[in-house]
């Protein structure tokens, strides 16, 4: 079992155990995050964007092209956004840190 922090929108941290094998989404919804998931993790939208802390980014696989063209989508962009259902957590990744953004714009209810 791995540690994972989210920070969230308005600066809460909230450390969570999360199973390695998960991905970022699927913890989220484990622990009542607010992380929406609308595609539920089929990377059809972009409402599990996180920004990975920048110490932790450069530990992650680097997004597939899929993956880039959903967070051309997101709200808030940054250089560090992923798609939390594109992560999964491994014990490499204990402790991993990911910020919510200030807002998502589900795009599947139009």
């Amino acid at each position: 079992m791995a540690k994972m922090v989210f920070i969230e929108s308005d600066g809460t941290r909230k450390e969570v155990d999360a199973p390695a094998g998960s991905t970022i989404l699927e913890i989220a919804h484990r622990n009542n995050i607010d992380i929406e998931g609308a595609c539920e993790g089929v990377m059809a939208c972009s409402t599990c964007h996180v920004i990975v802390e920048a110490e932790w980014h450069g530990k992650l696989p680097p997004p597939e092209e899929d993956e880039e063209d959903m967070l051309d989508l997101a709200v808030g962009l940054t250089r560090t956004s992923r798609l939390g259902c594109q992560i999964t957590l491994t014990e490499a990744l204990d402790g991993l840190t990911v910020r919510l953004p200030p807002e998502t714009h589900n795009m599947l209810l139009g």
